[in-house]
């Protein structure tokens, strides 16, 4: 049996990786503020098992309480493999150095990049004490790799977890586990995050009206369209471990 866990399910791209694994028959746990009962429906509606855990992934202490919870009920039951999908994330705030607020800043951080390492590391701890193979999937972006005007923390989040996938693959592999962990670049889609950027002042984003031609001329893509090509990957097994993924080269 196969189980995947998934932060941020309640809308967009994870959502969309939730539904794709329920057609799969592969037992879900989401993970996020808010749920989407459409899931739990679709899971039901399919006879597969599904369960919902509230965090706040700003809060260290929470999702230390949630994830422990989801872990133990979870490698308890000795599934063959665990994938892990750690897409949750924030782009606020938006705005350069200078003229920014302490907390979004600390916000951002933490649910891009600590919460990652946080689970990531709860759960390969707990795969050493069993036969159970965990796939790590981190949701980056094509901003972990370019400086891009008023994205100074989203970028520097994105590009930490870059790194922490890489080096993560490296020791997993002097070790000789059956882990591996990736990150997957999404590009840019049709989601509440483009609604966000969207809304952004020129003085905080410069980019605002290239971001505003996405949407214009129908550009971003479907959450189901990339979901479809990374959970196909994912699946397949057939990727390299501590390599960053781009949804362009999933749909030449």
């Amino acid at each position: 049996m196969k189980y995947a866990i998934i932060t941020g399910a309640s809308k967009g791209l994870g959502a969309s990786i939730a539904k794709r694994l329920i057609d799969e028959q592969i037992a879900l746990v989401t993970v996020s503020r808010t749920e989407n009962e459409e899931l739990r429906k679709y899971a039901q509606a399919n006879n597969i098992f599904y369960q919902h855990h509230f965090c706040n992934l700003s809060n260290d202490e929470e999702i230390q309480e949630v994830f422990m919870e989801i872990a133990h009920s979870i490698f308890q039951k000795n599934p063959e493999e665990i994938l892990l999908f750690n897409n949750a994330g924030v782009i606020e705030p938006i705005h350069t150095v200078g003229s920014l607020d302490q907390t979004p800043i600390i916000r951002n951080i933490q649910v891009n990049l600590i919460a990652p390492m946080l689970i990531t590391n709860l759960f390969l701890q707990k795969a050493k004490l069993t036969n159970t193979s965990v796939q790590v999937i981190n949701v980056t972006s094509g901003a972990a790799t370019r400086p891009i005007h008023g994205w100074s923390i989203y970028c520097s989040s994105k590009a930490g977890l870059n790194m922490f996938t890489q080096t993560v693959a490296m020791e997993q592999a002097e070790m000789k586990t059956n882990n591996k962990i990736m990150a997957f670049s999404p590009g840019v889609m049709d989601t509440e995050m483009q609604e966000i950027i969207r809304t952004s002042s020129k003085e905080a984003f410069i980019e605002i009206d290239k971001f505003k031609e996405y949407k214009n001329k129908n550009i971003l893509k479907h959450p189901d369209v990339v979901a479809g090509a990374l959970v196909d990957l994912v699946l397949s097994g057939n990727y390299e471990s501590g390599k960053v993924y781009h949804i362009k080269d999933l749909l030449k």
